[in-house]
């Protein structure tokens, strides 16, 4: 899907008569396309395009994960009007990413990751997604990892890259200290969103106003969602987060900060399973740039 003739025959075919003037490209997805346009009426539209085959399961989950999340948050997620395995459509929601990429692939910040406001959000938002009860999602069937679960699957990932991809010696021998050590690992599991970061966040100012992109969703290790923060945020900004997690209730361990550092750690992992899913050529030999760091 390249071309904008395409992809507005593709609209309209779902009943959205989008202005070709209006078209912007957002190519930060590695799974999706994302064009913004307005139809004839003004009002702006998302328009998200798989990039290959095989993704219409996830989004289904997705669209349950979002109907299930949306009454429980204080900040705005995407509202589906339009769902097939060829095309999603949305309303476009309130604010701008905090994150872009310019037109040199550079990554362009839009919120201070200092901010205490934005860190303030950051904990709200985590705390009201963390406490959503895990029992409903997983009667509509978002995946569901106990914490033994949790190591049990970071360990079949490492044995399964491994058969793909030569690791380094330094990122083994660092990844199984950390699967070893029983006191960097929480005893329980939230839902999660998986990928919130300043891309996946809409602000204004420094206040988020809505969530994007729940694509990876599931009940596992609530670091799957402190680990991007942690990594992008000021210190300081991260411990206000923190902070207000507590002041909420949210449950916090004395290693999260390490559990949130060697999670990232791992994160060549995640990009080497999306290298073997889509078999390209070039995502595998920038995989295995990132397995074969020395430290």
């Amino acid at each position: 899907m390249n071309e904008a003739a395409d992809l507005l025959a593709l609209a309209q075919k779902h009943g959205l008569n989008i202005d070709p003037e209006s078209l912007k490209v957002n190519d930060m997805g590695l799974d999706y396309r994302v064009v913004i346009g307005s139809d004839y009426g003004g009002e702006e539209w998302v328009l998200r395009v798989p990039r290959r085959e095989g993704l219409a399961d996830g989004a289904a989950i997705e669209a349950r994960v979002l109907e299930l999340v949306s009454p429980h948050l204080s900040f705005a997620v995407p509202d589906w009007r339009i769902q097939s395995p060829e095309l999603i459509a949305y309303p476009l929601l309130p604010g701008k990413p905090g994150l872009t990429l310019d037109e040199n692939g550079n990554p362009v910040f839009h919120v201070d990751m200092a901010s205490v406001e934005y860190a303030r959000d950051m904990g709200d938002l985590f705390y009201e997604l963390h406490s959503i009860d895990t029992r409903r999602a997983a009667e509509i069937g978002i995946p569901v990892r106990s914490p033994r679960d949790v190591r049990e699957n970071w360990q079949r990932t490492i044995d399964r890259v491994s058969q793909e991809f030569s690791i380094s010696g330094f990122l083994m021998d660092r990844w199984n200290a950390w699967l070893a050590d029983d006191e960097l690992w929480p005893d329980f599991s939230v839902l999660t969103h998986g990928e919130i970061y300043a891309a996946h966040t809409l602000v204004e100012g420094n206040r988020i106003t809505a969530v994007l992109d729940w694509t990876t969703s599931e009940v596992s290790d609530p670091v799957r969602d402190f680990s991007l923060f942690h990594a992008s945020a000021a210190p300081e900004a991260f411990d206000v987060m923190l902070d207000r997690y507590r002041e909420h209730g949210g449950s916090v361990w004395s290693r999260i900060r390490e559990h949130c550092a060697e999670y990232m750690a791992a994160s060549p992992l995640g990009y080497a399973l999306y290298a073997i899913e889509t078999g390209d050529p070039q995502q595998r030999e920038i995989a295995q740039a990132g397995l074969s760091t020395a430290g």
